[in-house]
């Protein structure tokens, strides 16, 4: 299955996004699988007709911040839309939408441990590094005082590097690049395995979505057990000892360029071995 973002396959986006509004939010699917919103409600009308009321429904509310219940949105809507709607019938839309009034705002607990629990996922590698599937990490690149990040993607079967992406940024935005990279690269993406260990961007809503809408299946090391990756971390260490180690580097710009050439080399004519 040709990747997603690289062969323009809007109904299939919008399909995924429908299927997971429940998961993810609206708006962060959109900009994972660029797709606009206004597409997305297209698609939405022509498959359910009570669509176009929710939104109305769903704006009033919005607007009342969250506090209306269906008598007033019905008021409100009439007054400020133009829209007759029968109070009966914002009733039945608000409890098939799950929009309900918040009269007594909560305090929220924090959830971040939690978070990172429900989104580790299990090592489906476990070490068996010759069998088809990707392997992922971010590792600096250091000159004097100057730092930037190297992601990259390894294919287990050819030990090629399927995409990298140089940045000065440590960021999510990293991460989704070199995905999108390796994804425009591939044709058949449907049971790939991509395994990485459980850094923060691996933990990410924007990584899921993406690994997800192509696919994908996400592998995660065991938590501070380097070896359930021991591929991308020999090639970087191999990197770094044949670029940074070996050349006289001025500054940054110099060694970024050199990483480049070095890769470039590394899949075209530098032997690989497997283990």
């Amino acid at each position: 299955m040709p990747g997603l973002l690289g062969g323009g396959r809007s109904k299939e986006k919008i399909i995924f996004i429908d299927k997971h509004r429940k998961v993810y939010r609206l708006k962060t699917m959109c900009e994972v699988l660029e797709v606009s919103k206004s597409n997305y409600y297209k698609y939405r009308q022509t498959k359910d007709p009570d669509y176009p009321d929710y939104l109305a429904v769903k704006q009033s509310f919005n607007d009342s911040k969250k506090t209306y219940g269906y008598r007033r949105i019905t008021d409100e809507i009439r007054d400020t839309m133009g829209v007759v709607m029968n109070h009966k019938r914002v009733l039945r839309i608000m409890k098939k939408y799950g929009i309900q009034a918040e009269y007594i705002k909560q305090i929220r607990p924090n959830y971040t441990q939690k978070y990172i629990e429900e989104n580790v996922k299990d090592d489906l590698i476990k070490r068996n590094f010759n069998q088809r599937g990707w392997v992922t990490d971010v590792t600096y690149l250091i000159w004097g005082n100057k730092r930037a990040y190297l992601s990259s993607i390894i294919d287990l079967e050819s030990r090629k590097v399927v995409s990298h992406v140089i940045s000065h940024r440590n960021d999510n935005r990293l991460v989704m690049d070199t995905v999108n990279e390796a994804i425009r690269k591939t044709k058949d993406l449907n049971g790939l395995v991509l395994h990485s260990d459980q850094g923060s961007q691996y933990l990410s809503t924007e990584y899921r979505i993406i690994c997800e809408s192509n696919g994908i299946f996400i592998s995660m090391s065991r938590r501070g057990t380097p070896l359930d990756n021991a591929v991308i971390e020999s090639f970087h260490s191999l990197l770094k000892k044949e670029t940074l180690y070996n050349h006289h580097i001025k500054n940054l710009e110099e060694y970024i360029n050199l990483v480049h050439e070095w890769i470039e080399f590394y899949n075209t004519k530098r032997r690989k071995q497997k283990k």
